[in-house]
């Protein structure tokens, strides 16, 4: 009789993880009374609910100049704009990040300039950004993930010394820190999403935080549809309409309310985790460096070695799913990514820039390894679950290596389903 859940046995974890978005009555009465204030858009911007939440976020994260919005994709493409990028300007991006990324710049008129990531960590690797520097560079945008944070000295002394632009692309990690000062506050701009997955969420909304006054001045014009935000009111700009409704607003100060408790919570759970990972065979923990110094996550990421486990990463999280321990493999490498299709949008006209977009013939080692072998990512809902629901996750890993013979029978079944071998 078989011992793993798929192929016919009992999982270890019937309880289900807690539910996401948390709520109470809080959020009932902010929205409620939005409702009956009759103010529910964004119109005048900011309204009195958007800036009251962008003055708290920013105070948490000790940045001075934010701007709400409405997503964390639209954050990424007006940070470019109100830096003035545009047309065929080069940005450099990680191999292993949300579509998003590269995205804003098309839609910014820039070409994302795809670079591989540090195997310690998955973000970003500055040696890698150093060899993909060409006079044509005008920002770099990295994005923390999976309770990492980039090495931001090493990101900010290359910009430094080019007069490049950074942004942090820091949706997964509001809270964390590096050397005590909030992500998103390091380089020029931090975007910032509040989706419905996102550890602080709004249902969707974004934050945008920005160095400067005059940034954020030609960014909340860009926000709103081009109105001018500048002392003077006179300097009109090309914009759209990308603002924060009211709604969603208050939503996101009553979230602000819970999120230090919950911050919290998951760093106190992560410690638990680690020292339970890292007694296992065939896990290795990505690297925490020191100067990350408060950390705070969407998803925990971990590599797992196939040979040991009998089975790449896809067929470990389904194992594990099964198991009761919600997970998932995470991104694919940007130039395998199909939510990234460069050639639609016409702006690159087609044959144009081939050493960019010719995707077949780019290699990012280390971000294909963690996309189709390696990557683990362990929901947040783990470390909402007490002491029980972490022991579970790691318990669950310990099964599979246990059942390593089964997992290299579903390993077998997904060679012969896709025709690998």
């Amino acid at each position: 009789m078989a011992n793993l859940k798929v192929l016919g046995g009992k999982p270890l974890r019937s309880e289900p993880y807690p539910a996401w978005p948390a709520h109470d009555e809080r959020d009932s009465r902010a929205v409620t009374g939005v409702i009956e204030s009759g103010q529910w858009g964004g119109i005048p911007y900011p309204g009195s609910k958007a800036k009251a939440f962008a003055g708290q976020f920013a105070a948490m994260q000790g940045g001075i100049f934010a701007v709400p919005l409405s997503n964390g994709a639209a954050a990424l493409e007006v940070a470019l704009r109100a830096a003035n990028i545009g047309w065929e300007d080069e940005i450099i991006i990680p191999a292993y990040a949300f579509q998003s990324i590269p995205v804003a710049a098309l839609a910014a008129g820039a070409i994302p300039v795809i670079v591989d990531i540090d195997p310690g960590t998955y973000c970003i690797d500055p040696e890698q950004v150093r060899l993909a520097l060409t006079p044509k560079t005008r920002a770099i945008i990295v994005a923390h993930l999976g309770a990492q944070m980039t090495d931001m000295d090493a990101i900010m002394e290359i910009a430094d010394s080019r007069g490049l632009f950074v942004i942090e692309d820091c949706s997964q990690v509001p809270g964390a820190k590096w050397h005590e000062q909030g992500a998103g506050t390091i380089g020029h701009f931090g975007a910032f999403d509040f989706g419905p997955g996102a550890i602080l969420t709004t249902g969707e909304g974004g934050m945008l935080l920005c160095r400067t006054r005059d940034l954020a001045e030609r960014a909340a014009g860009i926000v709103d549809c081009g109105r001018p935000k500048d002392a003077a009111q006179s300097n009109f700009t090309l914009g759209t309409n990308y603002r924060l409704s009211e709604l969603q607003a208050a939503l996101g100060l009553v979230a602000l309310e819970r999120f230090p408790e919950q911050v919290k919570l998951r760093a106190e759970n992560v410690a638990s985790l680690e020292e339970g990972l890292s007694k296992l065979p065939g896990v290795r923990l990505l690297r925490h460096d020191i100067r990350h110094t408060a950390r705070s996550f969407h998803r925990y990421i971990l590599a797992i070695d196939p040979q040991t486990f009998g089975a790449e990463h896809n067929v470990v999280c389904f194992a594990l799913a099964g198991e009761g321990i919600p997970c998932d493999p995470g991104y694919p490498a940007m130039h395998h990514y199909d939510l990234f299709q460069p050639w639609l949008s016409r702006l690159p006209v087609p044959g144009a820039f081939p050493e960019r977009f010719q995707f077949e013939k780019l290699h990012f080692p280390e971000a294909e390894r963690a996309s189709e072998d390696e990557a683990v990512w362990l929901d947040e809902a783990i470390f909402r679950a007490g002491k029980q629901g972490i022991d579970d996750a790691v318990e669950a890993l310990k099964k599979l290596l246990d059942n390593r013979s089964e997992m290299q029978q579903l390993e077998e079944m997904r060679m012969k389903l896709f025709g690998l071998r």
